[in-house]
């Protein structure tokens, strides 16, 4: 079996919202890279893809287990796969260290964006679903992705690093669109429809 193998064949399952224990404490390693390990990931692949996310991380499914998955393209656009249980990420200090401000998301608290500032390089170390040892050097999105996804398995949504302004904000847009996100989304898909129900067109 490859990592390959992995990204396929794996049942949707609902995103876990900001709010909800698990998704605010630290994970637990991962120790046994067995195949209750690769259902879950199997799991987050097609929950990922179902989402239309680049990320996700193993609370965003409920499991407090230090494993995230990635699909996201670096700042050449191109497109990086796979998966790091434990992950632990440097990110450059001194002259090296350049900070990008870009819109941020999370599935987690679906509908909301807001401007947030990471270092537009990370380099990201662990274990594959096989327990081998990883590196996954990331630029551009990738980066964000990489420092996002584990901020999750550390307890850390990203709404932790805005001000208080920006996350009054942000509350008040996910709250204006939760309407579109049914609770077990994305098994049951978002409403695509350009008004909430009841309301005048």
């Amino acid at each position: 079996m490859t990592e390959d193998d992995l990204t396929q064949g794996g049942q949707v399952r609902p995103i876990t919202r900001w709010g909800t224990p698990v998704m605010h404490q630290p994970t637990e390693p991962v120790t046994e890279f067995d195949e209750e390990l690769h259902t879950l990931v199997r799991d987050m692949f097609a929950t990922m893809r179902a989402s239309e996310g680049v990320g996700l991380a193993a609370t965003q499914v409920g499991v407090g287990k230090a494993v995230f998955i990635y699909e996201c393209p670096d700042a050449d656009d191109t497109i990086h796969i796979g998966v790091v249980c434990n992950p632990t990420v440097t990110l450059p200090e001194g002259a090296a260290r350049q900070l990008e401000s870009a819109d941020e998301g999370c599935l987690s608290y679906p509908g909301g964006y807001a401007v947030l500032a990471r270092p537009d390089q990370a380099v990201c170390t662990g274990q594959d679903a096989f327990g081998n040892d990883v590196t996954v050097v990331g630029t551009g999105l990738l980066s964000r992705c990489l420092q996002h996804e584990t901020d999750h398995l550390n307890g850390t949504v990203f709404g932790d690093r805005l001000s208080a302004r920006l996350r009054r904000q942000l509350d008040a847009k996910v709250t204006e669109l939760a309407w579109r996100y049914p609770d077990d989304w994305p098994v049951s898909p978002k409403a695509t429809h350009a008004t909430p129900p009841g309301a005048t067109a």
